[in-house]
């Protein structure tokens, strides 16, 4: 991981139906604490780097503090990836501790995204040509985005077809939308395939091995850890879906070369 925030990775990247593999750079997505007072007040997925002035932020708005003096001591741990805060008034009260997600919805889980959970079985395949066909009806599909822009669209769907669509503000909306359609109409989502506009975070993924969904396309990028729990958890994540071309960010066994133009 370099300072900019990037972390290397490779992938294969399907082009003009040849597939070769690609060394490059995602976005780098990690954990973060803060420590307050001695106690461990949040976990957060971010961007590394600059933690003092992510924690000393999230302390604001949390209205924590309202002023830099309130704060006695703020040091960075050996590794980066934690800041312990003291203040000056000790015997403040400590929210209970959370993790909060990188989203766009800066959604709330109390879920430990590393915890075990068995990897989703491998028997399932998509030919290259149907990614393309996919993202194209995710794109006719986003009604409330070609109205206004500023929405995200995601879609559920089989092998072919477009079973559910949701749109919203956050992404991560957007994934509880389609699991809320899907289990008022007793539509099991096991096997089936989740198509986004934005990019592929950790909890995405997290909810994707929740819904047994095998497969994630979008049209941008997944970030470091999304990949790590894609590979950990089996699930096939592309990135950068255009027509003829895409990027196979993990489990690029599943996806096999077009025998027709279409699905």
């Amino acid at each position: 991981m370099d300072s900019s925030g990037s972390k290397s990775t490779s992938y294969v990247l399907y082009k003009n139906n040849t597939f070769s593999l690609v060394e490059n750079k995602v976005i780098a997505e990690n954990h973060a604490c803060i420590y307050l007072n001695g106690q461990e007040l949040v976990t957060m997925l971010c961007s590394p780097g600059n933690l003092e002035d992510l924690a000393t932020g999230f302390l604001r708005s949390e209205e924590i503090v309202t002023s830099i003096d309130e704060i006695a001591i703020m040091s960075l741990s050996a590794n980066k990836s934690c800041i312990d805060v003291w203040l000056k008034e000790t015997n403040k009260k400590i929210p209970a501790r959370r993790i909060i997600t990188g989203g766009c919805g800066s959604s709330i889980t109390f879920a430990d995204l590393l915890k075990e959970r068995p990897a989703l079985p491998m028997g399932m395949t998509i030919e290259a040509a149907q990614v393309d066909y996919l993202m194209k009806q995710l794109l006719r599909a986003a009604n409330l985005y070609n109205e206004v822009g500023a929405a995200h669209t995601t879609t559920l769907n089989n092998a072919t077809t477009c079973i559910f669509v949701a749109e919203d503000i956050g992404q991560d909306n957007t994934i509880n939308r389609l699991w809320g359609q899907a289990l008022r109409q007793g539509t099991p989502t096991e096997g089936m395939i989740l198509v986004c506009t934005g990019r592929v975070t950790s909890e995405l993924i997290e909810k994707a091995a929740k819904m047994g969904v095998p497969i994630v396309i979008s049209s941008t990028s997944p970030t470091s850890l999304a990949i790590e729990l894609a590979n950990t958890w089996k699930i096939t994540v592309i990135g950068y879906a255009r027509e003829n071309s895409f990027r196979i960010y993990s489990v690029p066994e599943r996806v096999i070369p077009s025998f027709s133009s279409t699905p």
